[in-house]
């Protein structure tokens, strides 16, 4: 590879070189803390406003600055929105993982490069373009300073030309991007015209990855899930927010209070929330629960590692029966693990934390819509059964930049449970216990702070206690009262956002996912049925305690494969659980837990191994 740009090609003359029409992934990797993240989204805004189906993904490390970070764009004229396992076309620009970067790709790739790393001498089956970054840079960016921000447009006009990027939604996409800074965009959108000429002078072919325009995203939205999960919890009439900052889950209390103090507001300016940065996990749990008791509506957003320090408390409000709202956005664990990597590793600790007989109502987003609907419903829920409930969403859902239809205002009232009014203390005369079971369910009524009846107080006892909240040691009082905790988690059953029949297969085997898999599942599904003649149904699952209707499912089948991102199986384990040997001896795992979004490929690779074994 010369230094003067000439494009080298494939030796290789089994290597494809068929066009990739809107269909591949585009990897940017760069050095954290570089400023890249303006120039990725710029390109992946600038592929949604050419209506084609994208999906934005982060990988970057757990320090602040000047670890390898790579963003990858998948664009997809079919809408897959999954990670692609393969990277198509790469932009090198980090000296130290920019080798192996280009030793992982697939033949007939492409790489864009800084010409000093000089990588076209790796391999001789990829497409190569090399790019004087700090000359061309230089002549546009007067101010040395701002030259390593402003570089990183320069790939961005580089691959404009080589893609076939249509440069006026290039600079829309960049006026977005900086919609107050006018002098920065005008600034940046120098660098990316170098980058566009001087591509176009020495490149003159197109690459064998292509655009053209669709009209795949009209009406739709680009939104992280964390945000989503925000708004959400504001129309849910949230007014108390306790946390302790940790990745992943930071960005869904920062979205969050920008809301509150955006629309939580008297006509005179003054905040109707309280949003708390508390000392620790601990802490910011016991805050949502005192928040709860006195009425309202409280929650927490935390991780895996936030969770173990909570335990304590969500313990307490289990017995005490207060509600409270645990956003547990996952991580890789154990114990810090990979704190800037996905899975879903919580699963069974969120479904039974705190030492003793416990069981937690557990909500599951699979997209970005379901982070609002099911964040939203999670108060009605915790109110409903006067319980800590947990929404379980993953660092890949929370953090990513996901497609989505506009969410639907929210129709129905508050499910604010069981509440008793002054006017129905005085109509029982005072005659009621707080953890009495009136109705049969398992729910008990509860005053709130505010009645002024002379018997609207009780004790909240996370001790023994009879079904007045009174102390109590007697074995009758405590079997009686764990009892009915259980049959109130029963009852939510039925309740609970039930699972979804995504596709209806034809055939014995049945495929059951949940959260961030989805999207790789409904791909895997089109491999299957393409490559093999597979076509299993898939049931995907949105809630625990798991409804009646998921026995059904398996029963259905003769193989089921559960899917989990983590090591354990531990969805699997829990199925196996819930349904007994009988229905359970159907049931088989498949595992992902490498930290990385789980891909099709892989799925579809690992059901066709099992099934082969067992035909």
């Amino acid at each position: 590879m010369s230094s003067s740009g000439t494009l080298l090609t494939s030796a290789a003359s089994s290597v494809s070189t068929a066009t990739l029409l809107n269909d591949f992934s585009l990897q940017v990797a760069t050095v954290n803390g570089s400023g890249s993240q303006s120039s990725n989204l710029v390109l992946l805004r600038t592929l949604f406003q050419m209506g084609i189906p994208i999906s934005g993904k982060n990988l970057f490390p757990s320090n602040i600055a000047g670890l390898p970070t790579w963003y990858t764009i998948r664009a997809s004229k079919h809408g897959y929105v999954a990670r692609k396992k393969e990277i198509d076309f790469l932009v090198a620009l980090n000296a130290e993982t920019a080798r192996e970067d280009v030793l992982a790709l697939e033949p007939g790739a492409s790489v864009l490069y800084d010409e000093p790393l000089a990588l076209a001498k790796l391999r001789a089956d990829l497409t190569y373009y090399s790019l004087p970054f700090d000359k061309l840079v230089t002549p546009v960016c007067p101010q040395a300073k701002l030259r390593k921000l402003v570089r990183n447009m320069i790939y961005v006009g580089a691959v404009a030309h080589l893609v076939g990027m249509e440069m006026p939604e290039v600079e829309r996409a960049l006026q977005r991007q900086f919609a107050k800074k006018k002098k920065a965009a005008d600034l940046n959108w120098g660098a990316i015209q170098a980058g566009y000429d001087y591509a176009r002078e020495h490149y003159p072919q197109p690459d064998r990855c292509q655009l053209r325009r669709m009209q795949a995203t009209q009406g739709k939205i680009v939104i992280e899930g964390n945000a989503a999960a925000a708004l959400g919890c504001m129309f849910a009439g949230v007014t108390v927010l306790a946390w302790y900052p940790i990745t992943p889950s930071s960005s869904l209390c920062e979205f969050l209070i920008d809301y509150l103090k955006k629309y939580r507001r008297t006509a005179d300016g003054k905040a109707t929330f309280a949003a708390v940065q508390a000392e620790d996990e601990l802490s910011a749990c016991g805050m949502v629960l005192g928040a709860s008791w006195m009425g309202a509506r409280a929650m927490t957003s935390t991780s895996g590692p936030g969770i173990s320090l909570m335990s304590e408390f969500v313990g307490l409000g289990y017995y005490a029966e207060i509600p409270a709202v645990i956003f547990d956005v996952q991580r890789v664990g154990p114990s810090t693990g990979l704190p800037t990597r996905t899975a879903q590793g919580d699963v069974a600790f969120a479904a039974w934390l705190s030492h003793g007989d416990t069981r937690h109502i557990v909500l599951l987003p699979g997209t970005v819509e379901e982070c609002y609907e099911l964040g939203l419903a999670a108060f009605d829920l915790a109110e409903r059964f006067q319980t800590p409930v947990f929404v379980l969403s993953d660092l890949d859902l929370a953090m990513n930049h996901w497609m989505a239809d506009p969410f639907r205002y929210p129709e129905k009232p508050w499910d604010r449970g069981k509440i008793l009014s002054a006017d129905d203390l005085q109509r029982l005369q005072g005659d009621w216990g707080r953890y009495r079971d009136v109705d049969g369910d398992g729910i008990s009524y509860r005053t709130i702070p505010g009645n002024e009846h002379a018997m609207a107080s009780y004790f909240a006892r996370g001790s023994g206690h009879n079904e007045r909240g009174l102390y109590s040691e007697k074995p009758d009082d405590y079997t009686h009262n764990v009892d009915r905790l259980r049959r109130k988690w029963e009852g939510a059953r039925e309740i609970v956002p039930q699972p979804v029949l995504e596709h209806e297969g034809k055939g014995e085997i049945g495929i059951i996912a949940y959260g961030s898999s989805h999207p790789a599942v409904m791909e895997s599904l089109d491999q299957l049925r393409a490559e093999y003649g597979i076509e299993p149904s898939y049931l995907r699952l949105r809630a625990y305690p798991f409804a009646g209707a998921i026995a059904g499912f398996v029963r259905r089948h003769a193989r089921v494969y559960v899917i989990d991102q983590n090591r354990d199986g531990q969805m699997h384990d829990l199925l196996l659980t819930d349904l007994g040997a009988e229905l359970g001896a159907r049931l088989h795992s498949i595992r992902h837990y490498n930290g990385l979004p789980v891909d099709a490929r892989s799925l579809t690779d690992a059901l066709r191994s099992q099934e082969h074994q067992t035909n």
